[in-house]
């Protein structure tokens, strides 16, 4: 049974930081790529970043450029989104998300989904 656990979110002032990580079980990690997205209230998810298998090449979504850092450690079974310069407009439920191949920035294209976790972000 494939599992994808998201900790780190909660509540932080607006120029703050915050590290997210996913912990996955039950697949071969090093076969996927992983992907961060995040939802907002009322709104669609989004996609925020995303790492291939081997960490050797990420994309970010152009509001997120330069201020998140998406990172994975293999031997952990574990995916990271380190989130600085914090704005009240990245409050969102976060979720981690596993694709089998390369990297996806569509949420239809991810084969496993975390249960998110809430980041919240006070101006």
């Amino acid at each position: 049974q494939v599992q994808l656990v998201e900790s780190g979110g909660g509540l932080v002032q607006a120029g703050g930081s915050l590290r997210l990580s996913c912990a996955a079980s039950g697949l071969p990690f090093r076969r996927y790529a992983m992907g961060w997205f995040r939802q907002a209230p009322g709104k669609e998810r989004e996609f925020a970043a995303a790492i291939t298998w081997n960490g050797g090449s990420t994309d970010y979504a152009d509001s997120v450029k330069a201020r998140f850092t998406i990172f994975r450690d293999n031997a952990k079974n574990t995916v990271y989104l380190q989130m600085n310069s914090l704005k009240p407009e990245d409050t969102a439920v976060y979720y981690c998300a596993a694709v089998f191949g390369g990297i996806v920035s569509i949420p239809r294209g991810y084969d496993y989904w975390g249960q998110g976790t809430q980041v919240t972000v006070s101006s």
